[in-house]
């Protein structure tokens, strides 16, 4: 079995790693409390569990649970913006079209659970809004998300 999923470069869960971009979507639902667009109680009612595990999180659940053999573990850094492929650059060119694409990228994910919760006519708004605020983000650092993939062998 192989499996992808989003974790973090290092062990502390507390780092920029796990929560950078739905920091930037809260403050899109923000923005839209402070303009009267949605209600903060809406806000304080919704719930995300969300949590991106270290490497070694995952060996050790892995290893703890035993029910399979870890074959092996890789780690890929990815940009937020996909189709970014400049690498070498500390910051993103081309922010807003970048800001789209990743806020974009989220939307796909988020738009079934936010709607239900918040309901259809504040996604295009919300989106819009995370997108300058991604945009802002990469102006002043690429960041990156952390793949883990780990291919396991059941016992």
């Amino acid at each position: 079995m192989v499996l992808t999923f989003i974790g973090r470069s290092i062990a502390d869960p507390t780092s920029k790693d796990c929560c950078c971009l739905l920091e930037l979507l809260a403050r899109s639902f923000l923005d839209m409390v402070a303009e009267g667009l949605i209600e903060e109680a809406g806000i304080d009612s919704f719930n995300l569990p969300y949590y991106t595990p270290y490497k070694d999180e995952v060996k050790a659940i892995i290893h703890k649970e035993g029910s399979f053999d870890l074959d092996k573990l890789e780690v890929f850094e990815v940009n937020w913006d996909a189709s970014d492929k400049d690498d070498d650059k500390h910051f993103v060119l081309g922010k807003y079209r970048s800001g789209e694409n990743v806020a974009s990228r989220k939307r796909a994910v988020m738009e079934p659970l936010l709607a239900s919760h918040f309901g259809d006519s504040i996604i295009d708004n919300l989106f819009m809004k995370c997108a300058k605020h991604v945009a802002e983000h990469l102006s002043m650092e690429k960041t990156k998300f952390f793949n883990v993939v780990i291919s396991l062998t059941k016992k």
